[in-house]
């Protein structure tokens, strides 16, 4: 079999980044330590507002996210091989398709020596699917095989390990380091956190990376660990469910709020009312302002 051509990157882009097809300068910015900069007001009404909102856990990454497609009852290991394996086919790659297909890789023996063993070519067909699936291929080989070399046959223990792998960059690593690991260093943003926090005036950035050292200097870091999973599945539902998340906002506490929320996150309630059956329940909750 052989692997099927595709766009290819460049040399200096990773998975995690690789939407950004051209080099971009390196320029040494200010750093900005934890806890150094001054909340944006009301940040914290807004912020319980979204918790309840994702209190059912209906947004795709609820149920096809890594932390929920690694298998449990195989060992610690194997779960922490297989969320490293699922956030990096997760980029530029729906939850959905990421979920299929950690389902077809768990059937073919999703494990450190049996993915070091398998062909690139078998590789490449059960990530069919994904979004570029021949870099992905190339970079969880290399995983693996530097897992079984360099680290004992058990993924690096830290974030700064984990991003010496190849395809796994602050964003991924941050992530397996707090599901896999129980401590959480930095914060990682996907693109629906970095475009809902300027949305929101939170940070002003041009890339997640920004948004990420941005979010860092003055959120608490005891919301550090749940900060991605919260507002990935808020973008999620905004974008792809917005009939649902507007009945919850509807029918939440504080349902004047919830709807200013999602108008400044560019849903437009009205239409979504009246394609959705919700004109009513809308009208009524619009009408007590």
């Amino acid at each position: 079999t052989i692997i099927t051509p595709e766009k290819k990157l460049p040399p200096d882009i990773t998975v995690e980044d690789s939407v950004k097809s051209t080099k971009r300068k390196r320029t040494k910015r200010k750093s900005i330590e934890p806890g150094s900069l001054v909340p944006p007001k009301e940040w914290e009404n807004i912020y319980s507002l979204v918790v309840e909102l994702r209190n059912d856990k209906s947004a795709p990454v609820d149920h096809d996210g890594a932390e929920m497609l690694a298998s449990k009852g195989s060992g610690g290991v194997v779960y922490r091989f297989q969320t490293m394996v699922a956030l990096m086919l997760s980029s530029q790659t729906k939850d959905a398709v990421v979920g299929e297909t950690i389902r077809a890789l768990q059937k073919h023996g999703l494990d450190v020596e049996n993915i070091r063993k398998t062909p690139d070519d078998v590789l490449n067909q059960l990530i069919f699917k994904c979004g570029f699936r021949n870099n992905k291929t190339k970079f969880i080989k290399e995983a693996a095989e530097r897992i079984c070399s360099e680290y004992g046959g058990d993924i690096p223990q830290t974030a700064e390990e984990l991003m010496k792998l190849n395809g796994i960059g602050p964003k991924m690593a941050y992530i397996i380091e707090s599901i896999c690991l129980g401590r959480t260093t930095g914060i990682g943003v996907d693109t629906h956190m970095h475009r809902i926090f300027n949305e929101l005036g939170w940070v002003k950035s041009k890339t997640p990376e920004q948004t990420r050292v941005q979010l860092e200097g003055w959120l608490p870091k005891e919301k550090w660990g749940e900060v991605n999973y919260l507002w990935v599945g808020m973008g999620q539902e905004v974008q792809q469910q917005k009939g649902k998340v507007l009945d919850k906002a509807l029918s939440c506490s504080r349902p004047s709020e919830a709807v200013r929320l999602l108008t400044r996150l560019n849903v437009d309630c009205q239409k979504e009312a009246l394609k959705h059956g919700l004109t009513d329940k809308y009208r009524r909750v619009v009408d007590k302002k």
